[in-house]
């Protein structure tokens, strides 16, 4: 299994981005999927995940309404929109896959079993 994460990269204060996590060797659509993020000298932290189905969202309270987590199963890809971008969220987002119910989403970091190689978000004041 392979998590590839993009779409990072360098934005002013009030901003946007958009992330994109492709996944291989897996059967897509049978795995929550999660975005999670690490600023320098700060905790893993979880941001948003995703049921298999798409059904199901779950959001950190810093995020809400900011961001916005989809996902493609035909193309195995999730995406997490980043609007109104502000310095405090800058840090590298990492995505993460894990088998599950196609209902369900899953928040816990420890309970993922694949994760991306992350990719760098800098916002600028």
């Amino acid at each position: 299994v392979q998590l590839q994460a993009s779409g990072g990269g360098l934005v002013q204060a009030g901003g946007s981005l958009r992330l994109s996590c492709v996944a291989s060797g897996l059967t897509f659509s049978s795995y929550a999927m999660g975005w999670f993020r690490q600023a320098p000298g700060k905790e893993h932290e979880f941001v948003a995940a995703i049921s298999g189905s798409a059904d199901s969202t779950y959001y950190a309270d810093s995020v809400k309404p900011r961001f916005t987590i989809a996902r493609d199963n035909a193309k195995n890809t999730v995406y997490l929109q980043l609007n109104s971008l502000k310095p405090e969220d800058t840090a590298v987002y990492y995505c993460a896959a894990v088998q599950r119910p196609s209902n369900i989403v899953v928040v816990t970091a420890s309970w993922y079993k694949y994760w991306g190689q992350g990719t760098l978000v800098t916002v600028s004041s």
